[in-house]
Order: structure tokens, then sequence, then C-alpha cells
């Protein structure tokens, strides 16, 4: 009897420890999918009146739950009948990732009017007394539901590929554990960054005239309008990168041309190592741009013709 609970403890911590090290991998993998979701969710957040910044980031934590609910059985039920689409699902992922990064680019070049026009309805929408401020933020609320619905689809699905070749029960609790702590983490985080401001106000007010605390909350007010800024450059550089990775990891001949570019790196001494794993996110981020540049314009052109045809059907009604 011993023996067995000692085997069976032992079978156990054989589990856990490669749920912990899948874990890593897929937290490692999701990265930029992670660094898009929470400057969206801030970005989006930040245009609600301060007092209701964190109501509405509970609100979008518990969409964010329940989203979480409906993918991961939904995953895992993919992985057991059908394996073989988890590739094909990753591939579309990536190429998701890539487009959207294009795009967010594009709007900032193409579009710069359109952005300018919703930051000044959030602004209006905060000091309007005519606007009806439980509408606007069930709209944010709303919409950053649907944003988290899709990347934490591409969280998942990403995950689920990293565990595809483990066990069954490495497989549920790899994908349990990835879902919970990126939203704790992020919504978490989301709730830390607008409240920076406030922060900074509180040391300030009670810093006196002079002193640390006053010092301290000047450099978080000054610091938090670059934090977000920040955090769009780096979730959009990263979804360059970890698009591009899944697709040259997932296209043989891209990943054949990949490895014969690296491998005379790989050889240098003392630093080969670095300039490697330095050279690998450089050619997968160049992908990735290249991949959504092509994408963007497709896209576009789809939904273009899309519009005009349900606008030629509505006329002949």
């Amino acid at each position: 009897m011993a023996t067995s609970l000692l085997v069976l403890l032992d079978d156990i911590a054989a589990v856990l420890d490669d749920v912990a090290a899948m874990t890593k991998v897929a937290a490692g993998r999701t990265a930029g999918v992670l660094g898009d979701d929470l400057a969206l969710n801030a970005e989006q957040v930040s245009g609600v009146r301060a007092d209701r910044e964190l109501p509405v980031i509970w609100a979008v934590f518990k969409g964010s739950a329940r989203n979480k609910l409906i993918l991961v059985p939904a995953a895992l039920l993919l992985a057991t009948i059908a394996p073989w689409m988890i590739t094909p699902f990753l591939m579309l992922g990536g190429c998701y990732l890539c487009y959207e990064g294009f795009e967010k680019i594009a709007s900032v070049f193409l579009h710069p009017e359109e952005r300018l026009l919703e930051r000044n309805a959030a602004l209006a929408a905060r000091h309007d007394p005519t606007v009806d401020l439980v509408t606007f933020e069930q709209g944010k609320i709303n919409g950053a539901i649907r944003t988290d619905f899709v990347l934490s689809a591409e969280i998942i699905v990403i995950a689920l590929g990293t565990v595809q070749d483990s066990a069954l029960i490495t497989q549920v609790l790899t994908v349990i554990t990835i879902a919970v702590l990126m939203t704790v983490f992020v919504y978490g985080l989301v709730a830390g960054i607008v409240r920076l401001d406030d922060l900074g106000q509180h040391l300030i007010d009670s810093g006196g005239d002079s002193g640390l605390r006053k010092w301290t909350g000047e450099q978080i007010l000054a610091f938090a309008p670059y934090l977000m800024k920040g955090l769009s450059i780096v979730g959009t550089a990263a979804m360059f990168l970890v698009g591009g990775g899944i697709l040259a990891h997932g296209i043989p001949v891209i990943d054949g041309w990949f490895e014969l570019l690296l491998h005379p790196i790989s050889e240098l001494a003392s630093i080969g190592s670095i300039l490697t794993t330095l050279a690998s996110m450089l050619l997968n981020g160049a992908l990735g741009l290249i991949v959504g540049g092509l994408l963007v314009p497709i896209v576009s052109s789809a939904s273009w013709v899309i519009s005009a045809l349900q606008a030629s059907k509505k006329r002949e009604l």
C-alpha cells in the first residue's frame, strides 16, 4: 500500500514537472499575443471616467473568464478528436497576428483622421452630460470582450500546439494553467496601469512641497503616457515575431531556409548562441511583416467586394 502511494505521488510530481516546463514554453510563445492583449485592453479602458475604470476592468475580466470557459474545452476537444487540425489553426492564427500587426501600423499612416476622431469622441463622452455613460461603458466592455475572445483563442491554440505531443493530462493542465495565468496577469496589470496616474497624484498630494514622495509622483505622471505607447509598440512588434515564427515552423521550406541562414552564425565562438537568437527573431519578424503586408490589401479588397455585393442586393430589394 505504501509503495503504491509513493508511486502515485511520484507520477503526480512528474506530471506537475511536465506541466511547469510546458507552461513556461507556452508562455514564451504566447508573449506576442499577451503583449497585444495587454496594450489593447489598457487602451480601450483608458477612455472611461476615472472612478469607473476598475468596475469596467472587472466586468471585462469576467467576460474574459467566460471566453476561456468556452475556448478551453473546445480546444481540448479538438486536440482529442482531430489533432491534425491544430497546425492549420496555428497557421491561421499566425496569419492573423501578422495581419493585425501590419493593419495597426498601416492605420497610423493611412487613416490618422479616424484615430483622431475616435480619441476625440472618447474625450467628449467623459465630459458631455448628454452622453449616456452606461451605454458608453457597456460599449467599451463589449468591445474589449470581443477583442479578448479573438486573442484568447489565439493564446489557447498556441499553448495547445506547444503540448500537442504530450500526454492528455499534461495538455489539459497546461492549457488550463495558461488560461488562468494569462487572464489574471493581463487584467491585474491593466488595472495597475490605468491607475498609475492616481498613484502619482496621491504621492504628489501627500508629499508636501518637496521630498522623495512628491518627486516619485511627478515621475510616475510623466512616465504613464509613455508606458501606454511603449506597450502598444512592443505588442505590435511581438505580433510579427510570434506570427512569423509560427509560420516559419509550420512551412518546412521556410524553416529549412532559416536553418541554412542561421547555421554559420550558430558556429561562431562565445556569442554564436546570442547572435543566432537575435538573427532568428529578425528573420521571424521580417517574415511576419511581409505576410502582414500581403494580407492587408487582400482582406481590404475582399471586404470592399463583400460590402459592394451587399449594397447591390439592398438596392435590388
